[in-house]
């Protein structure tokens, strides 16, 4: 007797993602570490000096944490209020934070206490910064100024109030120590050169901007606000350049990676967004549980680290090779004919090899096949697409009863709840053109079955009606294709040029001067 063949599945090409160099470099990441902090995480900058540590500004602290530390290495408590904007000078050794009591303060990384306290706003101080030169301070407010200071003499150099809402990022230059750049709520950026007594540069972001960013080169400016992220031109007087419409909700948070190569972008809705600088498409994506409101990328990638409003700072490493290849597997101990024979023994050509009979696994729906039950066999299929959402394996036992000539014989005696389970499968199944030859078929079986119980089930003609409205829908749908075709094929034919086809003969029209076709004469022998 021969053996039972089990139904074979067929494997269908994935519609899925497109795996990029893009792809596998941004998935080199470990699982995130979490760390909890007393609120939300307003902002995040690393040290641009090894061992690049990073300043988490959250509630009334400042934590600076170490590349791999889970724990903060140090923390600035000197507070009165909620701080904001916790930034590292170029050395690394100083840090600069504003306050929600109007007050700026920097601190040494050294130390615990503040080495100097700026008194001159009048509301929270959102922004704050070092220039270049690292011996003067840029501070935005709310009470719509901002104002460079002077850290050696603790004094206010000057102050400019040309926003009328509150400003609440801003961005010096790392090549010019008398340029930086505000973005305020009031929808503009500006640029400043310290050297004069107003504004040098205006542009309108359309919405109230949330973050500034820099490219290294200084040529082109990021914004971000609403849920627009924004290039500038600087070199052209700052003409826009691309704008970004690729997240749900406001973006408050600008990063460059791959050494100026990738652009990163934070939202409220919980998705960093990763962009070519070269076409500015988005080559990546990641997601989070919550809100971003703040966003930072270590030299070289090494990590990824993301605040957001639950408090949850989420930190991704990068794996390395060491990690890449994973735990070391056991090996594998030697088979029993190696101690008999050797390491190195050949079978020889006379030898008779007696193999080892595989068993054979069957799934339920196979074994139920193998024993005619027909109609079992397809409650245990479609069991399985309930559970599991793969239509193959229904697909594959429906197409094997078809094939045997049983497939009426287990669609019928079915009851109110097998008929409408179905009827959905063939719905949900119907218009993908894998299925369809094979589910037209099986559709066309139920209603030959069950067309005198039309009208009994209230749940039946529900299914039933929305079958016939999906097949309304893909009649429509055909005809658009249909009178779509039609055009293109008018089109396609208006293209290309005539071209005049000239027929032997005298005439343009093949016949002789005259109208009449020449005649051979017939001479007789």
């Amino acid at each position: 007797m021969a053996s039972f063949k089990p139904t074979r599945i067929q494997v269908y090409p994935k519609l899925g993602e497109k795996v990029t160099q893009d792809t596998l470099y941004w998935k080199n990441y470990k699982a995130p570490v979490q760390i909890k902090e007393f609120g939300a995480i307003t902002s995040i900058d690393f040290s641009p000096l090894a061992p690049h540590t990073y300043a988490v500004t959250a509630s009334t602290r400042v934590h600076i944490y170490g590349p791999f530390s889970q724990e903060p290495v140090k923390t600035f408590t000197r507070f009165k209020d909620t701080a904001y904007s916790g930034r590292f000078r170029s050395d690394g050794q100083l840090l600069v934070a504003g306050c929600e009591d109007s007050a700026v303060r920097l601190f040494d990384v050294s130390g615990r206490v503040a080495i100097r306290m700026f008194k001159g706003h009048t509301k929270a101080v959102h922004v704050a910064d070092f220039t270049s030169h690292g011996y003067q301070i840029l501070t935005g407010s709310d009470d719509y100024t901002c104002k460079l200071w002077d850290i050696p003499n603790s004094a206010e150099l000057t102050s400019y109030k040309e926003h009328t809402d509150y400003i609440r990022c801003g961005i010096t230059s790392k090549l010019n120590r008398d340029l930086f750049f505000t973005g305020s709520y009031d929808h503009t950026l500006k640029l400043f050169d310290a050297r004069v007594d107003k504004s040098v540069m205006n542009m309108d972001h359309g919405q109230p901007v949330e973050s500034l960013l820099l490219y290294p080169s200084e040529g082109l400016l990021v914004s971000a606000g609403g849920r627009y992220v924004k290039v500038w031109d600087l070199l052209k007087g700052g003409q826009p350049l691309v704008s970004l419409k690729n997240h749900h909700k406001t973006v408050t948070s600008l990063c460059l990676g791959s050494n100026g190569q990738r652009l990163l972008s934070a939202s409220l809705d919980r998705h960093v967004k990763v962009y070519s600088t070269t076409n500015y498409k988005v080559v990546h994506n990641f997601d989070y549980a919550a809100s971003i409101l703040s966003l930072g990328l270590a030299p070289d990638d090494e990590s990824i680290v993301v605040g957001m409003t639950n408090g949850i700072l989420s930190i991704k490493h990068k794996r390395t090779p060491e990690d890449s290849k994973g735990a070391v597997q056991q090996k594998r101990q030697p088979a029993y004919r190696i101690f008999v024979k050797g390491k190195n023994y050949v079978p020889k050509q006379e030898d008779y090899l007696v193999s080892k009979p595989v068993r054979q696994y069957l799934a339920k729906y196979d074994k139920l096949l193998r024993k005619f039950n027909v109609s079992k066999a397809l409650d245990e299929a479609m069991e399985q697409w309930t559970r599991l959402r793969k239509s193959e394996i229904p697909m594959a036992v429906i197409k094997e009863l078809d094939r045997r000539g049983t497939l009426k014989n287990a669609l019928a005696g079915r009851d109110e709840k097998e008929l409408c389970q179905l009827l959905s499968f063939v719905i949900m199944n119907l218009v993908d053109t894998r299925f369809t030859a094979t589910l037209t078929t099986m559709a066309e079986m139920l209603l030959d079955i069950y067309q005198s119980t039309v009208g009994m089930s209230s749940l039946v003609d529900r299914q039933l009606l929305r079958l016939q409205e999906l097949l309304d829908k893909e009649t429509e749908y055909q005809q658009e294709i249909m009178e779509v075709l039609g055009m293109l094929d008018v089109l396609f034919a208006s293209a290309h040029p005539r071209k005049e086809v000239t027929l032997p003969g005298d005439g343009a029209n093949g016949l002789a001067k005259g109208g009449i076709p020449h005649r051979p004469e017939i001479q007789a022998s």
